[in-house]
């Protein structure tokens, strides 16, 4: 075994390499977990803030280990944006990095071949990987046997507790189990507060064998500050107003896609240089967007948390948040992301009154539930698979959620992967609730720490170091409670009244339904002259501008009530706007069980502003529709079809429009079955092309 002086002569030396510079030193501890790693064989958790250079750590050991004829590194890392800064990073620090992705499955064989041939020193993949069957059970067996150290890279994730917490990641700790003692495994985040740190340290091994190294969390090139405006309005107009004034280039973080993309298209109609990065947005289009970031082609990114852990530019300038991420650890991840090798970067959050409604959004969306959990259980076989399409066909889940519960369920021991699909294991399984109540309890928790960050007169670099645990949390001395507003507090009316015009925009089209879903009530395509049109909607919920309205007219226990004139006006807009090639003759609703008073207001209320003929609604057959909005396509098409009628009245006068066209009116749209089903009833019935409108698109 090499001596420790050799190991720091040999880390110093590829340390000056890394960066380029012949005066390069360690920070504190980055040695210590070298030494660990390369000379103790030892596993190891590093909590150190970003920027403190973790990607050296595990780069150094890796060249190390393998000049002593170690095999290759894998390292886990959890995004693709990541994966693309790391494996240059490497290069430039001599390592030679692959990644095995969804975004390269066209150099997958050579990359085999690669590791084959002994020419990789780290492999990335994602932890999602780890449960790929040909990968698991063909490739992953023989990395181990080879392996030369495991990194598990922004290891919050694999805690319950961890802001960003992914069930693919909890598998780790089983992998981990499979390696020899010996093997040196390394874990690194900068956002994890003491009982993340106490769990991640569990899944790496026994108490008292995992060497914790963390250090302090304050980030001194951050400015931090708040600002609290009146609305949408005001926050936008204030971006319109002074994005220009922020330093370099940045990231400016929404809540959710549709913000994310109007803010983009407002700001770029404002002559700003900004595009919109969400997860909608194409693989091969977020490697230009990153790129361009990079190279200060524009002046920001308008992005959804899905650029976030481990984006690197070192010089970005600033970070502006329209509205609050819900826990304060991951607004100090986001945040994170500038002022890494700069001195000095501005860090601004612009909350909104909308932000806890979305909030509870997205916590319930993710939370698997027992009867659900349940459900997918009782409809697998252990001896035949079912693909996730299939299963879907059986259980009232959506893609995203079924997807998300298998992944639980599957760590859990209940459910397992194979070839084809998916199978149950048979072994006994539980619903956690106590554990499910705990997690819910802390988000809750965390949600309300956001709220005294937005809130407080304390320092705010002090704050966020709290929450994380951080035992050196003191006040920073730049941010705007410990010194005064840093920012610019007015708005200019002109820019506000630009913002007000963008979000009073209305019109958001509705796709139709071509094809019925499969293992549904209906097979094949949907027969073109029994189709709905393109339809409209006046917003989405989501929305920054009507969103709001709607989203506090459909809230839960809501109550039923007319539409009013300025809704009613929003649609006319939208009526207005529409571009058909022959206007509409009459006007038809879908009865209501939730909003009949607001659905037939609304229809009504078009027909007599439009002057069309007002035909009523569709017939409820029987009790009408069945369950709750939500859920897969199947299930609702299932709990639609067959319950609306055109009774011989309707039909009649249908028939007497000569084939001109119909709106059909409804509150708002999900699944678009709803839609889809008395757009058939009518066409069958007579009617000529049918045009969805609705007050809102869930999505």
């Amino acid at each position: 075994m090499p001596s420790s002086t050799t190991t720091e002569t040999d880390a110093s030396s590829a340390l000056r390499r890394l960066t380029g510079r012949d005066d390069a030193v360690f920070h504190e501890g980055q040695l210590e977990a070298i030494e660990a790693l390369v000379d103790g064989h030892r596993r190891a958790l590093v909590v150190q803030r970003t920027g403190w250079g973790k990607s050296a750590v595990y780069f150094i050991s890796t060249l190390l280990l393998r000049q002593r004829g170690a095999g290759p590194t894998l390292l886990v890392s959890p995004l693709l944006a990541l994966m693309r800064d790391q494996v240059a990073a490497a290069e430039r620090a001599g390592v030679r990095a692959v990644a095995i992705n969804s975004a390269n499955p066209h150099e997958w064989e050579q990359t085999r071949a690669r590791l084959a041939a002994d020419e990789v020193d780290i492999l990335l993949v994602s932890p999602e990987r780890l449960n790929n069957p040909r990968f698991r059970d063909e490739q992953l067996p023989a990395l181990i046997e080879r392996m030369g150290m495991l990194v598990v890279d922004e290891a919050h994730c694999i805690s319950d507790w961890g802001h960003d917490f992914r069930p693919d990641y909890r598998r780790l700790a089983e992998l981990i189990a499979q390696l020899p003692p010996d093997l040196p495994v390394l874990a690194t985040t900068a956002t994890a507060n003491a009982r993340v740190v106490t769990d991640v340290a569990e899944q790496l091994g026994a108490a008292g064998e995992v060497l914790t190294i963390r250090g302090s969390l304050a980030r001194t090139s951050l400015r931090l500050g708040v600002l609290e405006l009146a609305g949408p309005r005001e926050r936008l107009g204030w971006l319109l107003s002074h994005l220009a004034e922020l330093p370099g280039s940045g990231i400016i973080y929404a809540l959710t896609v549709s913000a994310a993309e109007d803010t983009a298209r407002l700001l770029r109609d404002g002559g700003h240089a900004v595009r919109a990065y969400t997860g909608r947005t194409d693989p091969e289009q977020r490697e230009q967007l990153e790129r361009q970031l990079k190279d200060n082609e524009i002046k920001a990114l308008v992005a959804t948390s899905a650029l976030g852990m481990g984006f690197d530019k070192p010089d970005l300038g600033f970070v502006v948040h329209l509205g609050a991420p819900s826990s304060p650890v991951a607004y100090y991840q986001q945040v994170g992301r500038a002022g890494r090798a700069t001195d000095n970067a501005d860090v601004l959050l612009l909350p909104g009154r909308e932000d806890q409604d979305i909030w509870r959004y997205f916590a319930t969306a993710s939370m698997p539930t027992e009867e659900r959990a349940a459900q997918v259980i009782g409809e697998l076989r252990t001896d035949e698979a079912l693909s996730t399409p299939a299963l879907e066909a059986l259980v009232n889940i959506r893609r995203t959620p079924l997807e998300l519960l298998l992944k639980v369920l599957d760590v859990d021991g209940a459910v397992r992967r194979v070839q084809g699909g998916w199978v149950a294991t048979g072994q006994p399984w539980t619903y956690d609730r106590e554990r499910y109540e705990r997690i819910a309890e802390a988000r809750s928790v965390e949600a309300q720490s956001m709220l005294t960050y937005e809130r407080s007169t304390t320092c705010r670099m002090e704050m966020l170091q709290s929450d994380l645990d951080d035992p050196t949390a003191s006040p920073c001395g730049r941010c705007d409670n410990c010194t005064a507003p840093w920012f610019p507090t007015g708005v200019d009316a002109t820019a506000a009244a630009t913002a007000s015009s963008t979000l009073d925009r209305v019109g958001v089209e509705i796709d139709p339904r071509g094809q019925w879903p499969k293992g549904s009530v209906a097979t094949g395509n949907i027969a073109k002259d029994e189709r709905a049109e393109p339809g409209r909607a006046v917003a989405r919920l989501t929305d920054l501008g009507w969103g709001g309205v709607m989203r506090q007219l459909f809230a839960a226990g809501a109550p039923d009530v007319p539409v009013t004139d300025d809704l009613l006006g929003a649609c006319v807009r939208v009526l207005k706007d529409w571009g058909w090639e022959q206007r509409p003759a009459a006007v038809v609703s879908i009865p209501s069980r939730s909003k009949p008073q607001l659905v037939d207001t609304l229809a009504r209320g078009i027909a007599r502003i439009g002057r069309l003929e007002d035909l009523g609604s569709l017939d409820l057959v029987g009790d009408g529709p069945t369950g709750e909005p939500g859920g897969n396509s199947a299930y609702r098409l299932g709990s639609v079809w067959g319950s609306f009628a055109v009774g011989p009245e309707l039909a009649e006068r249908l028939r007497g429009l000569g084939g001109a066209p119909v709106l059909l009116i409804d509150d708002r749209v999900d699944s678009r079955w709803t839609l889809t089903v008395a757009a058939r009833e009518l066409r069958r019935a007579g009617s000529g092309p049918v045009l969805p409108l609705a007050l809102a698109v869930v999505a």
